[in-house]
């Protein structure tokens, strides 16, 4: 793509964050509405200024209920799609804190971090999530504990399932999946490896088309499963359905029913 959209569109990017910082002052004093409204605006502001088309397949619950949200893991932008949807709670890896924008919008939406290297910490993360869960959060999470390329992913690790089955709440299965304009999927927004944030910003603005596709899938409702392991695998099965269906020529049908929400 011209050097000249490129650059538009981080300078985009680079007002949503402007706007953002303002944004971030008025959060302790707006009630549960007004913060939703405008974390959404602003999640959805970072997906247009990048070039970014979202297409949402279901409907994600208000609030009023908790459940544990599960989704594959590509891309930053993967968690700036779900609070584009819906805004929620997170639990995150406790170096996103530190990420410009993105990190102060999820610490602003009382995100629950992990320490993936200390694992010691990781009983009371499920119980702190756990407690959210049973007080009507509705919570984010990435179980591979790592991004993947998109055309596949890794398994789902069940350790932070035992907070949904701890909760007493469903588990609601979210599959993320990026394709360009004629259908292709695509790699290209995969964050990966040892690149920076700045990189992948760069990679993803110089797309021409692209679309992220967020299908929300049929909740599993408590007790479906008998532990946490066999909770995993009923989600990444369910997640598999979309990212690896049998017939790959069914792939293009998804949009004949879809809603676009931004731009």
């Amino acid at each position: 793509m011209a050097r000249t959209v490129r650059v538009l569109r981080i300078t985009g990017v680079v007002l949503v964050v402007l706007f953002s910082l303002l944004g971030l002052i008025f959060l302790p004093v707006l009630g549960r509405t007004g913060r939703d409204r405008l974390t959404r605006t602003i999640f959805r502001g970072v997906l247009l200024a990048i070039g970014v088309r979202l297409v949402v397949l279901g409907s994600i619950p208000g609030p009023g209920r908790g459940a544990l949200v599960v989704n594959n893991h590509t891309s930053w932008l993967d968690i700036v799609a779900v609070n584009a949807v819906r805004p929620m709670r997170a639990v995150a890896k406790k170096d996103i804190r530190s990420w410009p924008v993105l990190g102060w919008l999820v610490t602003g939406a009382r995100s629950i971090y992990v320490d993936r290297e200390h694992l010691r910490s990781l009983p009371g993360t499920v119980a702190a999530l756990a407690d959210a869960l049973r007080a009507g959060s509705m919570v984010n999470v990435t179980p591979e504990g790592t991004t993947w390329c998109g055309l596949t992913h890794g398994r789902f690790r069940p350790a932070l399932f035992q907070a949904a089955i701890d909760g007493g709440v469903p588990v609601l299965p979210v599959a993320l999946r990026f394709r360009l304009g004629d259908g292709a999927r695509t790699t290209a927004p995969a964050f990966i490896g040892d690149e920076t944030i700045v990189d992948s910003v760069r990679r993803t603005a110089a797309l021409r088309g692209l679309v992220l596709e967020v299908h929300v899938l049929p909740e599993i409702a408590p007790g479906k499963a008998a532990d946490r392991r066999e909770l995993a695998a009923l989600a990444e099965r369910t997640v598999d359905e979309v990212l690896m269906p049998a017939s790959l020529p069914a792939e293009k049908h998804w949009t004949s029913s879809t809603v676009e929400v931004a731009p």
